[in-house]
């Protein structure tokens, strides 16, 4: 099977080539396609430098807007999605995560950070189904509209998951991190974004049952 990894990005110059490097040795990928959400800085410039194909969304239309191109834009039957600002990812890491998938024991992986810092580790463990690191099998993602979905995203695929009967493993990713968005904006812009994350989240989880 074809293995697609989409890493969306906005405004991630700064850190998505740590990223790339990583995903480039793993020798289950087949190819690599950055979605530049409309950033102002070189994301887009840095991804292309660093291995990656890149579309370039035309504005910022969100990671749900951003995922949903990304997967129109790729021909893998398994789909692995990357946070563009993890700190510590390893190959072990994306082969962990795909291995269930390729192997026909689970139809999606779900990552969770353990050992890393403590404000993310202690995210994952209340909130593991917020994880972006997932991977997919593309089937999973018929009929399914995420363009409107914003930072609810990753709640949506898991309700879906859950609705359509899908085996989800959980994958441990031991000593990995992501910089918080108070870190990349300050703290009134970062904290600004966080709200907004989490009203996509929420306006996703009251559909659920």
């Amino acid at each position: 099977m074809r293995v697609s990894a989409i890493v969306p990005a906005y405004n991630e110059g700064p850190r998505i080539a740590a990223v790339l490097d990583v995903v480039r040795q793993s020798k289950m990928v087949d190819e690599i396609l950055v979605v530049d959400d409309g950033s102002d800085d070189d994301t887009a410039e840095v991804a292309a430098a660093h291995g990656a194909k890149v579309v370039r969304m035309g504005h910022n239309a969100g990671k749900g807007g951003a995922v949903a191109r990304g997967i129109e834009s790729t021909l893998g039957d398994v789909l692995l999605f990357l946070d563009a600002d993890l700190v510590g990812l390893t190959v072990a890491h994306v082969d962990d995560l795909l291995t269930p998938v390729l192997s026909d024991t689970a139809d999606m992986t779900v990552g969770i950070f353990g050992n890393g810092r403590p404000a993310t580790d202690l995210a994952q463990a209340i909130t593991p189904w917020l994880s972006g690191q997932r991977a997919v099998r593309r089937r999973a993602f018929d009929g399914l509209d995420l363009g409107e979905s914003g930072f609810g995203i990753e709640a949506l695929l898991t309700r879906h998951a859950r609705e359509s009967g899908m085996r989800v493993a959980e994958v441990k990713l031991p000593r990995l991190t992501q910089v918080m968005k108070e870190e990349k904006l300050g703290p009134m812009k970062g904290a600004a974004l966080r709200v907004k994350m989490y009203w996509d989240v929420l306006k996703t989880v009251v559909h659920w049952d």
